[in-house]
């Protein structure tokens, strides 16, 4: 069986995607090898009409706490799927799926892996989508260092985010699995959202495993480094949020992106209420896919 995760054209590292690496050679040390007839699923927004493109070989795909999203949803699952389980009742939805399928992403056993430090380096700290942290340059991190926020980009090895969130008392996150270590670890999160380009599917989903609800702190693109990106209705409904939110920022071409960047970003750490999902929940979540883990390891004699 052979592990499966996105790898970016441009060769950027994504601490999302990266985890996989990272986190399953741990749970199940020397369960993988290069066959790539039998494909591992696992962290990810991969269920849909790529996937298939994606392992041209697989004759059977092994899912765990995978998402749906991004191009065309399946009409129906394929037999050769063996769903263990998946990121939340939208991707179960989206699949035609039971619901009982849904528990959460499995980055979440990341919590049974990587002891979080006491030791607190930064109040908050703003961790981007790899796209933004791409595209930008140095330029978030400066913007960062110039309102006293830590910054923690998505392209760092696994070992340096994860190390930098547990040091951060609230992180404001854009990377959607910055934001699900961190409730992992019992970090207050702050959901920031910059781009339409950001698919607000997948946080739904997953906030929806969590009892918890996706209301984003939106800051408008920075044009000078952003592309032009995202279909025409994301980003009608990304600006309109904007402007609800605060019709002063749809302005924003008026005046400095960075001096505007700079103060919305204090602004919401002074302003927002971070989320965190109950202990309770997290422990019962954990020790489902825990459970799952189990079973596939019964099922493939591990």
């Amino acid at each position: 069986m052979k592990l499966y995760y996105y790898q970016r054209r441009d060769g950027n590292s994504n601490f999302g995607d990266d985890l996989n690496s990272w986190l399953w050679s741990q749970l199940l040390p020397g369960f993988f090898d290069e066959d790539p007839t039998i494909a591992f699923i696992g962290i990810g927004t991969l269920l849909n009409h790529l996937l298939p493109q994606r392992v041209p070989q697989a004759q059977r795909l092994v899912i765990f706490g995978t998402g749906a999203g991004y191009g065309n949803p399946f009409t129906a699952v394929a037999h050769q799927w063996q769903i263990y389980c998946l990121r939340g009742r939208l991707s179960a939805q989206k699949l035609g799926l039971a619901e009982e399928l849904a528990i959460t992403d499995a980055a979440l056993l990341v919590r049974r892996l990587f002891q979080p430090t006491s030791q607190k380096t930064s109040r908050f700290a703003f961790m981007p989508h790899v796209h933004h942290a791409t595209y930008a340059g140095t330029l978030l991190q400066d913007i960062c260092t110039q309102v006293g926020l830590g910054y923690i980009d998505p392209r760092w090895s696994v070992k340096k985010v994860l190390t930098s969130i547990s040091q951060t008392e609230v992180l404001l996150a854009e990377a959607m699995h910055g934001a699900i270590v961190a409730d992992a670890l019992r970090i207050p999160w702050i959901p920031v959202l910059t781009s339409p380009r950001i698919l607000t599917f997948k946080w739904h989903d997953w906030c929806s495993s969590l009892k918890l609800e996706y209301h984003p702190y939106y800051i408008p693109p920075l044009v000078s480094a952003y592309p032009r990106f995202a279909r025409r209705r994301s980003a009608i409904a990304y600006w309109k949020n904007c402007w609800q939110q605060e019709p002063w920022l749809a302005l924003c071409q008026m005046v400095s992106q960075r001096s505007l960047w700079a103060t919305q970003l204090l602004r919401i750490t002074q302003v927002a209420c971070p989320s965190l999902s109950h202990a309770s929940l997290v422990e019962q979540l954990t020790d489902q896919l825990e459970n799952r883990l189990e079973q596939l390891k019964s099922d493939w004699s591990v």
